[in-house]
C-alpha cells in the first residue's frame, strides 16, 4: 500500500504545487490590481456604441451551448470506450457485458436528448 502511494507522490506534489501558485497569483492580482470603478466604467460595451435599454431585458437562445454541452458529454462517454479496449481480454465476458451495458445507456441519453429535440436547429 506504501509502495502505491509513493507511485502517485509526484501527482500530489505538482497538484499541491499547482494549487499554492494558483492561490498566490490570484491574492497577488486582487491586491495590486487598481480599483476605482466609475458609472461609464461600469455600463456593458457594445462597440463603441452607446448601449440602449438595459442589458439583460434580450433573449439569449441557449440553443448552440446546449448541442455544444451534449457534444462534450458524448465525447467523454465515448473516451471509456479506449482503455475498455486495452483491458477487455483481463475483463472477460463481465467487462464485455458491463460495456454493452454503458454503451445502451450512452444510447438511451442520445435518444432522449433527440426527443426532446435538443440536436435540431430550428428556432
Amino acid at each position: 500500500m506504501d509502495e502505491m502511494l509513493l507511485d502517485y507522490l509526484p501527482v500530489f506534489l505538482m497538484t499541491g504545487a499547482v494549487t499554492i501558485v494558483a492561490v498566490v497569483l490570484l491574492f497577488v492580482s486582487s491586491w495590486l490590481s487598481p480599483s476605482n470603478p466609475y458609472p461609464a466604467k461600469n455600463q456593458p460595451y457594445e462597440c463603441g456604441i452607446d448601449p440602449v435599454g438595459e442589458a439583460s431585458a434580450g433573449q439569449f437562445k441557449v440553443h448552440f451551448f446546449i448541442v455544444a454541452i451534449l457534444f462534450i458529454v458524448f465525447e467523454v462517454e465515448t473516451l471509456f470506450l479506449f482503455p475498455w479496449a486495452v483491458v477487455l481480454q483481463r475483463l472477460g465476458m463481465f467487462g464485455y457485458i458491463e460495456m454493452f451495458i454503458f454503451i445502451f445507456l450512452l444510447l438511451v441519453g442520445f435518444i432522449y436528448a433527440w426527443a426532446k429535440g435538443a440536436l435540431e436547429w430550428e428556432n
